[in-house]
C-alpha cells in the first residue's frame, strides 16, 4: 500500500528482517515491534517510563531529537549507543522509511 513503509531489524551483523508498517495508524515503532513477534516489553505501555523498549538505531532517515521524558529513562540504562532510542517514542511516519534498527539485550 502505499501509506506502508520498510523497517529493518538487525538480528545478527549482516543479517535484516524486513518489516512493513502502516504510516496511516499512527502506531510507533514499539508497537510495531511487538505485532511482528519481537519480545519487546513495554512495561508502561509506551508511555517513556520503563525503558524496556530500548533499540539501537543504526541507519536509515534522521529521526526528530528525542524529548526530554525519553532521554531521561535512557539515562537509566547500564548500556547506552549514540543510536538507543526508545522504540514507543518513533513514530512511523513516511520520514521513517528505511530506518534500521537493532534491539538492545534484556537489561541493557
Amino acid at each position: 500500500m502505499e501509506n506502508d513503509i520498510r523497517i529493518y531489524v538487525e538480528e545478527a551483523p549482516g543479517q535484516r528482517t524486513e518489516l512493513v508498517g502502516p504510516t496511516d495508524m499512527g502506531l510507533s515503532l514499539m508497537e510495531l515491534l511487538k505485532a511482528s513477534g519481537y519480545d519487546i516489553m513495554a512495561t508502561c505501555g509506551g508511555m517513556a517510563l520503563c525503558a524496556t523498549c530500548h533499540v539501537e538505531v543504526l541507519a536509515g532517515p534522521a529521526l526528530p531529537e528525542p524529548e526530554d521524558a525519553e532521554l531521561d529513562m535512557l539515562e537509566t540504562l547500564p548500556v547506552v549507543h549514540e543510536g538507543s532510542r526508545l522504540s514507543c517514542q518513533i513514530r512511523l511516519t513516511p520520514r521513517t522509511d528505511g530506518l534500521v534498527v537493532r534491539l538492545a539485550p534484556t537489561g541493557a
